[in-house]
Protein backbone atom coordinates (compact mmCIF):
# COMPACT_ATOMS: atom_id res chain seq x y z
CA UNK A 1 0.00 0.00 0.00
CA UNK A 2 1.24 3.67 -0.96
CA UNK A 3 2.39 5.76 1.72
CA UNK A 4 0.41 7.99 0.93
CA UNK A 5 -3.16 5.86 1.24
CA UNK A 6 -4.59 6.33 4.94
CA UNK A 7 -6.45 3.95 6.98
CA UNK A 8 -9.08 4.34 8.92
CA UNK A 9 -12.88 2.13 9.78
CA UNK A 10 -15.89 3.11 8.82
CA UNK A 11 -17.10 4.16 12.04
CA UNK A 12 -14.32 6.30 12.79
CA UNK A 13 -14.61 8.09 9.40
CA UNK A 14 -18.17 8.44 10.47
CA UNK A 15 -17.34 9.91 13.69
CA UNK A 16 -14.72 12.43 12.10
CA UNK A 17 -17.30 13.65 9.74
CA UNK A 18 -20.28 13.47 11.99
CA UNK A 19 -22.20 10.72 10.47
CA UNK A 20 -23.54 7.23 11.58
CA UNK A 21 -24.11 3.60 10.97
CA UNK A 22 -27.18 3.22 11.64
CA UNK A 23 -29.88 0.20 11.56
CA UNK A 24 -33.20 0.34 9.66
CA UNK A 25 -36.35 0.37 11.63
CA UNK A 26 -37.22 -2.46 13.96
CA UNK A 27 -40.29 -4.67 12.84
CA UNK A 28 -42.43 -3.73 15.98
CA UNK A 29 -41.82 -0.15 14.28
CA UNK A 30 -42.68 -1.18 10.51
CA UNK A 31 -45.69 -4.09 10.02
CA UNK A 32 -46.92 -5.46 6.58
CA UNK A 33 -50.03 -3.63 7.14
CA UNK A 34 -48.41 -0.33 7.01
CA UNK A 35 -46.88 -0.85 3.33
CA UNK A 36 -49.70 0.67 0.41
CA UNK A 37 -49.24 0.87 -3.59
CA UNK A 38 -48.51 4.22 -3.26
CA UNK A 39 -46.32 6.42 -1.52
CA UNK A 40 -42.63 6.48 -0.31
CA UNK A 41 -40.26 3.99 -1.24
CA UNK A 42 -38.63 1.63 1.67
CA UNK A 43 -35.94 -0.16 0.87
CA UNK A 44 -35.29 -3.38 1.81
CA UNK A 45 -32.55 -6.01 1.27
CA UNK A 46 -34.12 -7.74 -1.43
CA UNK A 47 -34.51 -4.02 -3.67
CA UNK A 48 -30.46 -4.45 -3.48
CA UNK A 49 -29.66 -5.60 -6.69
CA UNK A 50 -25.88 -5.49 -8.34
CA UNK A 51 -24.87 -2.61 -6.12
CA UNK A 52 -28.41 -0.30 -7.08
CA UNK A 53 -31.84 -0.11 -6.15
CA UNK A 54 -34.08 -2.59 -8.12
CA UNK A 55 -37.41 -0.19 -7.59
CA UNK A 56 -40.01 -2.71 -9.38
CA UNK A 57 -41.00 -4.31 -6.52
CA UNK A 58 -39.81 -1.86 -3.49
CA UNK A 59 -42.72 -1.45 -0.94
CA UNK A 60 -44.26 2.34 0.31
CA UNK A 61 -45.77 3.87 3.00
CA UNK A 62 -48.20 6.79 3.84
CA UNK A 63 -46.47 10.13 4.48
CA UNK A 64 -47.67 9.66 7.77
CA UNK A 65 -45.20 6.79 8.11
CA UNK A 66 -42.39 8.90 6.69
CA UNK A 67 -43.14 11.32 9.56
CA UNK A 68 -43.19 9.11 12.47
CA UNK A 69 -39.87 7.31 11.30
CA UNK A 70 -38.16 10.84 10.32
CA UNK A 71 -34.60 9.46 11.47
CA UNK A 72 -34.42 6.48 8.74
CA UNK A 73 -34.90 8.98 5.75
CA UNK A 74 -32.07 8.77 3.51
CA UNK A 75 -30.45 11.10 1.67
CA UNK A 76 -28.17 11.49 -1.25
CA UNK A 77 -24.74 10.19 -0.10
CA UNK A 78 -26.22 7.56 2.04
CA UNK A 79 -24.70 3.82 1.42
CA UNK A 80 -27.67 1.58 2.04
CA UNK A 81 -26.11 -2.42 3.46
CA UNK A 82 -28.41 -5.27 3.47
CA UNK A 83 -27.95 -6.78 6.95
CA UNK A 84 -29.32 -10.35 6.59
CA UNK A 85 -29.34 -13.51 4.29
CA UNK A 86 -26.39 -11.96 1.31
CA UNK A 87 -23.85 -9.96 2.30
CA UNK A 88 -22.28 -7.92 0.51
CA UNK A 89 -25.18 -6.12 -1.08
CA UNK A 90 -25.63 -1.96 -0.94
CA UNK A 91 -26.32 0.39 -3.20
CA UNK A 92 -25.09 4.24 -2.70
CA UNK A 93 -28.58 6.96 -2.82
CA UNK A 94 -28.42 9.20 -5.35
CA UNK A 95 -30.47 12.45 -5.39
CA UNK A 96 -33.49 11.05 -6.96
CA UNK A 97 -33.70 8.54 -3.99
CA UNK A 98 -33.26 11.57 -1.20
CA UNK A 99 -36.55 10.86 1.03
CA UNK A 100 -36.93 7.30 1.03
CA UNK A 101 -37.00 5.48 3.88
CA UNK A 102 -33.88 2.99 5.13
CA UNK A 103 -36.21 -0.48 5.97
CA UNK A 104 -35.98 -3.29 7.84
CA UNK A 105 -33.44 -5.73 7.17
CA UNK A 106 -30.62 -2.75 5.95
CA UNK A 107 -28.01 -0.62 7.78
CA UNK A 108 -27.20 2.80 6.55
CA UNK A 109 -23.89 4.19 6.20
CA UNK A 110 -23.62 8.06 6.39
CA UNK A 111 -20.22 9.38 6.03
CA UNK A 112 -20.97 13.08 6.74
CA UNK A 113 -18.36 15.43 6.12
CA UNK A 114 -15.72 12.67 5.90
CA UNK A 115 -12.29 12.78 4.02
CA UNK A 116 -13.79 9.56 1.98
CA UNK A 117 -16.19 9.91 -0.47
CA UNK A 118 -19.79 8.10 -0.21
CA UNK A 119 -19.01 6.74 -3.79
CA UNK A 120 -15.04 5.66 -2.99
CA UNK A 121 -16.65 3.38 -0.18
CA UNK A 122 -19.59 2.41 -2.00
CA UNK A 123 -17.28 0.81 -4.69
CA UNK A 124 -14.48 0.18 -2.18
CA UNK A 125 -17.04 -2.13 -0.23
CA UNK A 126 -18.00 -4.28 -3.62
CA UNK A 127 -14.14 -5.16 -3.29
CA UNK A 128 -14.58 -9.26 -2.88
CA UNK A 129 -11.89 -8.88 -0.27
CA UNK A 130 -14.26 -7.05 2.03
CA UNK A 131 -17.29 -8.80 1.26
CA UNK A 132 -15.28 -11.71 2.39
CA UNK A 133 -13.76 -9.98 5.62
CA UNK A 134 -17.40 -8.98 6.91
CA UNK A 135 -19.16 -12.29 5.84
CA UNK A 136 -16.42 -13.79 8.51
CA UNK A 137 -17.81 -11.15 11.23
CA UNK A 138 -21.00 -11.97 10.36
CA UNK A 139 -23.40 -13.48 13.34
CA UNK A 140 -25.33 -16.76 12.25
CA UNK A 141 -24.69 -19.60 9.83
CA UNK A 142 -27.64 -20.08 8.68
CA UNK A 143 -28.75 -16.90 7.99
CA UNK A 144 -25.92 -14.29 8.27
CA UNK A 145 -26.31 -11.08 9.83
CA UNK A 146 -24.56 -8.04 10.44
CA UNK A 147 -25.09 -4.95 13.42
CA UNK A 148 -23.65 -1.12 13.49
CA UNK A 149 -20.85 -2.86 15.74
CA UNK A 150 -19.39 -5.08 12.59
CA UNK A 151 -20.06 -2.32 9.72
CA UNK A 152 -18.31 -0.12 11.97
CA UNK A 153 -14.73 -2.04 11.97
CA UNK A 154 -15.10 -1.98 8.44
CA UNK A 155 -10.71 -1.39 7.35
CA UNK A 156 -10.95 1.35 4.51
CA UNK A 157 -8.12 1.72 2.86
CA UNK A 158 -8.69 5.56 1.07
CA UNK A 159 -5.80 7.94 -1.00
CA UNK A 160 -6.73 11.71 -1.23
CA UNK A 161 -10.09 13.12 -2.45
CA UNK A 162 -8.98 13.95 -6.10
CA UNK A 163 -7.71 10.10 -6.22
CA UNK A 164 -10.64 9.40 -5.01
CA UNK A 165 -12.69 10.99 -7.53
CA UNK A 166 -10.50 10.55 -10.48
CA UNK A 167 -10.88 6.39 -9.56
CA UNK A 168 -14.84 7.28 -9.27
CA UNK A 169 -14.50 9.06 -12.76
CA UNK A 170 -12.76 5.71 -14.04
CA UNK A 171 -15.77 3.20 -13.15
CA UNK A 172 -18.00 5.92 -14.15
CA UNK A 173 -17.40 6.26 -17.21
CA UNK A 174 -17.76 1.76 -17.43
CA UNK A 175 -21.36 2.13 -15.13
CA UNK A 176 -22.65 5.10 -17.71
CA UNK A 177 -21.68 3.14 -21.22
CA UNK A 178 -23.56 0.08 -19.64
CA UNK A 179 -26.16 2.31 -18.29
CA UNK A 180 -26.67 4.36 -21.85
CA UNK A 181 -27.06 0.78 -23.90
CA UNK A 182 -29.51 -0.82 -21.61
CA UNK A 183 -31.40 2.57 -22.65
CA UNK A 184 -30.53 1.70 -26.22
CA UNK A 185 -31.62 -1.74 -25.34
CA UNK A 186 -35.33 -1.16 -24.42
CA UNK A 187 -36.18 1.21 -27.60
CA UNK A 188 -34.82 -1.25 -29.65
CA UNK A 189 -36.91 -4.04 -27.82
CA UNK A 190 -40.26 -1.41 -27.68
CA UNK A 191 -39.80 -0.82 -31.55
CA UNK A 192 -39.69 -4.43 -32.42
CA UNK A 193 -42.89 -4.99 -30.63
CA UNK A 194 -44.55 -1.76 -31.76
CA UNK A 195 -44.31 -3.37 -35.48
CA UNK A 196 -45.78 -6.38 -34.46
CA UNK A 197 -48.28 -4.61 -32.52
CA UNK A 198 -49.02 -2.53 -35.28
CA UNK A 199 -48.97 -5.24 -37.62
CA UNK A 200 -50.68 -8.31 -36.17
CA UNK A 201 -52.73 -6.71 -33.56
CA UNK A 202 -54.19 -3.53 -34.91
CA UNK A 203 -53.91 -5.10 -38.62
CA UNK A 204 -51.86 -2.63 -40.30
CA UNK A 205 -49.31 -4.46 -41.98
CA UNK A 206 -47.71 -3.61 -45.53
CA UNK A 207 -50.92 -3.67 -47.83
CA UNK A 208 -53.44 -3.72 -45.49
CA UNK A 209 -55.46 -1.14 -47.61
CA UNK A 210 -56.05 -3.60 -50.19
CA UNK A 211 -56.32 -6.63 -48.31
CA UNK A 212 -59.82 -8.32 -48.29
CA UNK A 213 -61.23 -9.51 -44.71
CA UNK A 214 -63.17 -12.40 -43.84
CA UNK A 215 -64.57 -12.71 -40.77
CA UNK A 216 -61.63 -10.58 -39.61
CA UNK A 217 -59.33 -12.69 -40.80
CA UNK A 218 -57.23 -11.52 -43.83
CA UNK A 219 -57.59 -13.13 -47.02
CA UNK A 220 -54.43 -15.40 -47.37
CA UNK A 221 -53.83 -15.90 -43.66
CA UNK A 222 -54.75 -19.19 -41.43
CA UNK A 223 -56.20 -19.89 -37.57
CA UNK A 224 -53.63 -22.24 -36.50
CA UNK A 225 -52.74 -23.53 -32.90
CA UNK A 226 -50.01 -22.22 -31.46
CA UNK A 227 -48.18 -25.62 -31.37
CA UNK A 228 -47.78 -25.62 -35.20
CA UNK A 229 -45.82 -22.48 -34.98
CA UNK A 230 -43.36 -23.74 -32.29
CA UNK A 231 -42.87 -27.01 -30.22
CA UNK A 232 -41.94 -27.17 -26.25
CA UNK A 233 -38.24 -28.56 -25.78
CA UNK A 234 -38.00 -30.85 -22.78
CA UNK A 235 -34.55 -32.21 -23.09
CA UNK A 236 -33.51 -32.67 -19.40
CA UNK A 237 -29.63 -32.94 -18.68
CA UNK A 238 -28.09 -34.06 -15.32
CA UNK A 239 -25.94 -31.74 -13.15
CA UNK A 240 -22.68 -34.25 -13.68
CA UNK A 241 -23.07 -33.50 -17.11
CA UNK A 242 -22.84 -30.17 -17.29
CA UNK A 243 -19.50 -28.33 -17.08
CA UNK A 244 -19.08 -25.90 -14.42
CA UNK A 245 -18.52 -22.60 -16.65
CA UNK A 246 -21.75 -23.58 -18.65
CA UNK A 247 -24.41 -21.24 -18.77
CA UNK A 248 -27.24 -22.27 -16.04
CA UNK A 249 -30.61 -19.69 -16.63
CA UNK A 250 -32.77 -19.60 -13.48
CA UNK A 251 -36.68 -18.53 -13.05
CA UNK A 252 -34.55 -15.31 -11.26
CA UNK A 253 -32.73 -14.23 -14.13
CA UNK A 254 -35.72 -14.45 -16.63
CA UNK A 255 -36.04 -10.45 -16.84
CA UNK A 256 -39.44 -9.57 -16.13
CA UNK A 257 -41.37 -7.43 -19.47
CA UNK A 258 -38.07 -7.67 -21.60
CA UNK A 259 -37.05 -9.41 -24.00
CA UNK A 260 -33.09 -10.18 -23.52
CA UNK A 261 -31.28 -11.37 -20.64
CA UNK A 262 -28.64 -9.65 -19.49
CA UNK A 263 -27.86 -11.98 -16.10
CA UNK A 264 -27.38 -15.62 -15.56
CA UNK A 265 -24.85 -17.49 -13.52
CA UNK A 266 -23.05 -20.54 -14.11
CA UNK A 267 -23.59 -25.01 -13.55
CA UNK A 268 -21.23 -24.68 -10.45
CA UNK A 269 -24.25 -23.40 -8.38
CA UNK A 270 -26.68 -25.33 -9.42
CA UNK A 271 -27.45 -29.01 -7.13
CA UNK A 272 -29.89 -30.69 -9.54
CA UNK A 273 -30.79 -31.62 -12.64
CA UNK A 274 -32.12 -28.82 -15.37
CA UNK A 275 -33.33 -28.62 -19.28
CA UNK A 276 -30.86 -27.60 -21.99
CA UNK A 277 -31.91 -24.94 -24.69
CA UNK A 278 -30.34 -23.70 -27.59
CA UNK A 279 -29.60 -20.23 -28.56
CA UNK A 280 -32.53 -18.76 -29.83
CA UNK A 281 -34.79 -20.79 -28.10
CA UNK A 282 -37.84 -18.83 -26.18
CA UNK A 283 -37.97 -19.02 -22.30
CA UNK A 284 -41.08 -18.66 -20.37
CA UNK A 285 -41.33 -18.77 -17.01
CA UNK A 286 -44.17 -21.54 -15.73
CA UNK A 287 -43.82 -20.22 -12.25
CA UNK A 288 -46.59 -17.46 -11.55
CA UNK A 289 -47.00 -16.58 -15.31
CA UNK A 290 -48.31 -13.15 -14.13
CA UNK A 291 -44.71 -11.92 -13.61
CA UNK A 292 -44.88 -11.48 -17.48
CA UNK A 293 -41.03 -13.32 -17.58
CA UNK A 294 -40.28 -14.19 -21.55
CA UNK A 295 -37.36 -14.05 -23.05
CA UNK A 296 -35.04 -14.86 -26.04
CA UNK A 297 -31.99 -16.49 -25.52
CA UNK A 298 -28.77 -15.40 -27.69
CA UNK A 299 -26.74 -18.10 -26.45
CA UNK A 300 -27.17 -21.53 -25.45
CA UNK A 301 -27.31 -23.39 -21.84
CA UNK A 302 -28.73 -25.25 -19.37
CA UNK A 303 -32.35 -23.42 -17.38
CA UNK A 304 -34.37 -24.49 -14.51
CA UNK A 305 -36.54 -27.01 -14.79
CA UNK A 306 -39.73 -24.97 -14.62
CA UNK A 307 -38.85 -23.12 -17.73
CA UNK A 308 -41.46 -23.62 -20.98
CA UNK A 309 -38.60 -23.56 -23.29
CA UNK A 310 -40.01 -23.08 -26.73
CA UNK A 311 -38.60 -23.69 -30.06
CA UNK A 312 -40.08 -22.29 -33.51
CA UNK A 313 -41.02 -24.66 -35.91
CA UNK A 314 -39.31 -22.43 -38.80
CA UNK A 315 -36.74 -19.15 -38.32
CA UNK A 316 -39.60 -17.34 -40.17
CA UNK A 317 -42.00 -17.75 -36.84
CA UNK A 318 -39.70 -16.33 -34.27
CA UNK A 319 -40.21 -13.23 -33.86
CA UNK A 320 -44.32 -14.01 -34.24
CA UNK A 321 -44.06 -16.35 -31.84
CA UNK A 322 -42.16 -14.64 -29.32
CA UNK A 323 -44.22 -11.57 -29.27
CA UNK A 324 -47.55 -13.35 -29.39
CA UNK A 325 -46.04 -15.05 -25.98
CA UNK A 326 -45.24 -12.03 -24.64
CA UNK A 327 -47.97 -10.09 -24.99
CA UNK A 328 -50.64 -9.06 -22.47
CA UNK A 329 -53.45 -11.13 -24.08
CA UNK A 330 -51.62 -14.36 -23.80
CA UNK A 331 -49.53 -14.00 -20.32
CA UNK A 332 -53.55 -13.20 -18.59
CA UNK A 333 -54.86 -16.19 -20.82
CA UNK A 334 -51.78 -18.62 -18.87
CA UNK A 335 -52.49 -16.81 -15.30
CA UNK A 336 -56.25 -17.64 -15.84
CA UNK A 337 -55.89 -21.41 -17.05
CA UNK A 338 -52.70 -21.57 -14.36
CA UNK A 339 -52.81 -24.61 -12.16
CA UNK A 340 -52.12 -24.52 -8.43
CA UNK A 341 -52.78 -21.80 -5.76
CA UNK A 342 -50.02 -21.04 -3.78
CA UNK A 343 -47.23 -21.51 -6.71
CA UNK A 344 -49.40 -21.28 -9.95
CA UNK A 345 -48.03 -22.83 -13.27
CA UNK A 346 -48.98 -22.25 -16.58
CA UNK A 347 -50.47 -24.93 -18.35
CA UNK A 348 -48.64 -25.81 -21.85
CA UNK A 349 -51.18 -28.64 -22.81
CA UNK A 350 -53.93 -25.87 -22.99
CA UNK A 351 -51.98 -22.84 -24.05
CA UNK A 352 -50.33 -24.99 -27.28
CA UNK A 353 -53.76 -25.39 -27.98
CA UNK A 354 -54.71 -21.25 -29.08
CA UNK A 355 -55.56 -20.13 -31.81
CA UNK A 356 -53.83 -17.61 -33.94
CA UNK A 357 -54.30 -15.30 -36.90
CA UNK A 358 -51.17 -16.37 -38.80
CA UNK A 359 -50.21 -14.05 -41.19
CA UNK A 360 -48.88 -15.03 -44.96
CA UNK A 361 -45.26 -16.96 -45.25
CA UNK A 362 -44.55 -14.10 -46.93
CA UNK A 363 -45.52 -11.07 -44.17
CA UNK A 364 -44.00 -13.43 -41.80
CA UNK A 365 -40.57 -13.40 -43.48
CA UNK A 366 -41.18 -9.69 -43.76
CA UNK A 367 -41.54 -8.88 -40.14
CA UNK A 368 -38.45 -11.48 -38.88
CA UNK A 369 -36.53 -9.63 -41.63
CA UNK A 370 -36.95 -6.48 -39.46
CA UNK A 371 -36.96 -8.15 -36.13
CA UNK A 372 -33.46 -9.85 -36.90
CA UNK A 373 -32.00 -6.73 -37.73
CA UNK A 374 -33.02 -5.26 -34.79
CA UNK A 375 -32.38 -8.50 -32.38
CA UNK A 376 -28.26 -8.42 -34.15
CA UNK A 377 -28.29 -5.05 -32.71
CA UNK A 378 -29.21 -5.56 -29.39
CA UNK A 379 -27.39 -8.51 -29.10
CA UNK A 380 -23.95 -6.52 -30.10
CA UNK A 381 -25.27 -3.86 -27.33
CA UNK A 382 -25.62 -6.82 -24.59
CA UNK A 383 -21.93 -8.18 -25.93
CA UNK A 384 -20.72 -4.92 -25.41
CA UNK A 385 -22.08 -4.66 -21.91
CA UNK A 386 -20.92 -7.47 -20.95
CA UNK A 387 -17.26 -6.94 -21.77
CA UNK A 388 -17.41 -3.05 -20.23
CA UNK A 389 -18.77 -4.67 -16.83
CA UNK A 390 -15.95 -7.14 -16.97
CA UNK A 391 -13.57 -5.04 -17.62
CA UNK A 392 -14.65 -2.04 -15.21
CA UNK A 393 -14.66 -5.67 -12.49
CA UNK A 394 -10.87 -5.87 -13.50
CA UNK A 395 -10.33 -2.47 -12.89
CA UNK A 396 -11.77 -2.11 -9.68
CA UNK A 397 -9.52 -4.31 -7.23
CA UNK A 398 -6.60 -2.64 -8.75
CA UNK A 399 -7.59 1.25 -8.79
CA UNK A 400 -8.80 0.55 -5.15
CA UNK A 401 -5.59 -1.07 -3.79
CA UNK A 402 -3.42 1.64 -5.51
CA UNK A 403 -1.84 -1.27 -7.55
CA UNK A 404 -3.20 1.19 -10.51
CA UNK A 405 -2.04 4.77 -9.79
CA UNK A 406 -4.62 7.63 -10.84
CA UNK A 407 -1.59 10.39 -9.20
CA UNK A 408 -0.66 11.25 -12.68
CA UNK A 409 -4.13 10.87 -14.95
CA UNK A 410 -5.22 13.88 -16.65
CA UNK A 411 -9.21 12.36 -16.10
CA UNK A 412 -12.19 14.35 -17.96
CA UNK A 413 -14.66 13.72 -15.00
CA UNK A 414 -18.31 12.87 -16.30
CA UNK A 415 -21.18 15.60 -16.05
CA UNK A 416 -22.43 14.03 -12.89
CA UNK A 417 -18.89 14.42 -11.16
CA UNK A 418 -18.19 17.34 -12.39
CA UNK A 419 -19.30 19.34 -9.09
CA UNK A 420 -17.67 16.87 -6.59
CA UNK A 421 -14.25 17.37 -8.58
Amino acid sequence: MKSKWSKRTIGELCLIGSGKVQTGPFGSQLHQSDYSDEGTPVVMPADIVGGKLDERRIARVASSHVDRLARHKLQSGDIVYGRRGDIGRQALIRDAQSGWLCGTGCLRVRLGNSEVSADYLHRYLQMPEIIGWIQGQAIGATMPNLNTDILNRVPVYYPCRRSQDKIGAVLTAYDDLIETNKRRIALLEKMAEEIYREWFVRMRFPGYRDARFVKGVPEGWEVRPVNSLCEEIRTGIRKKDLADDEIYVGLEHIPRRSITFKEWTTADSIDSNKLRFKERDILFSKIRPYLHKVALAHFSGACSSDTIVLRPRDRIYEGFVLFTVFSETFIELATIAAKGTKMPRADWAFLEKLELKTPTPELLEEYQSRFEEIFSLITTLLNANQKAARTRDLLLPRLISGKLSVEDLDIHFPPSMEDAA
